[in-house]
This record gives C-alpha cells, sequence and structure tokens, in this order.
C-alpha cells in the first residue's frame, strides 16, 4: 500500500508550530491536538520536527527552565520525510532504522500529510484483517 491510501483514509491534516515559540506552548498544541509530535514550519517550509519525547528529554537534562525555551532549541532539524507514492513498507524500514515515529509526508516540495507509526500499524492490522477475511470466504466456498 502506498502512503497516499494511508493519508486518503486518515486525512491529510498536519498540526505545525513556528520554531520561535516556545516550548510551553508547545506543549499545550500537542495537548489540544492530541498528538505526539509537530512539524516546525517557517515560510511554509519543514525546518524541523519535535516530539514528547524531545521535551522530556530536554527537561531531564535542563529543568523546568526548558519550558520558557524555543521550539528551535530542542526540535529535531534533520527531518526524515516520505512522498506520497512511497510504500507503507518503505516508510517503515525507515521508521525502524531511524528509530522515529513520525514522518511528514511532503509532495513537490509542500507538507501534504503527516504518519505516525500508529498509522503504519493500523494499516498492517486492516491488511492482516482483509487477509483473514478472504482466507475465511475461501474456506467457505470450499
Amino acid at each position: 500500500m502506498r502512503i497516499a491510501e494511508v493519508l486518503r483514509k486518515k486525512g491529510t491534516e498536519v498540526a505545525t508550530i513556528a520554531p520561535d515559540a516556545t516550548v510551553t506552548e508547545l506543549l499545550a498544541v500537542l495537548a489540544e491536538k492530541n498528538v505526539g509530535a509537530l512539524v516546525v514550519v517557517e515560510n511554509e517550509r519543514i525546518v524541523g520536527i519535535v516530539s514528547e519525547r524531545d521535551v522530556v528529554r530536554r527537561a531531564h537534562e535542563r529543568g523546568a527552565a526548558i519550558l520558557s525555551a524555543g521550539v528551535s532549541d530542542i526540535m529535531t532539524t534533520d527531518v526524515a520525510t516520505c512522498d506520497p507514492n512511497e510504500t507503507v513498507d518503505h516508510l517503515t524500514v525507515l521508521m525502524t532504522q531511524r528509530r522515529i515515529r513520525h514522518v511528514p509526508v511532503v509532495q513537490d516540495g509542500r507538507l501534504v500529510g503527516i504518519v505516525s507509526i500508529g498509522d503504519v500499524v493500523k494499516n498492517r492490522m486492516d491488511e492482516l484483517e482483509q487477509a483473514q477475511e478472504q482466507l475465511q470466504a475461501y474456506i467457505v466456498q470450499g
């Protein structure tokens, strides 16, 4: 299955934040949107990605002072992205190799979606369910 199909099922909305927002503002958006990561965008260009993990790790290093820091201070700037035409299997390998849970989807230089590890797992569960249904139908027709 292609990433484009995953986006058709889940939608293309992407929660974003500016690099000059504070970590406190970041936490508010994460909670409001009920997501685990935000794409950091400046002038319609991806400049980073920031996750709950980033906040926790920096809080461990710097303590509560991290709350007033800028998102740019804690974001990951080496952002792994994928194209809508890539396969979910390819994305699974990328997520495993890079040990990441969120991958922005970019087409022609534009942010068009985001896929999380949860989306990948849901896709795999759906595939397994369909295969099981097909096998049961085959057995019944026997």
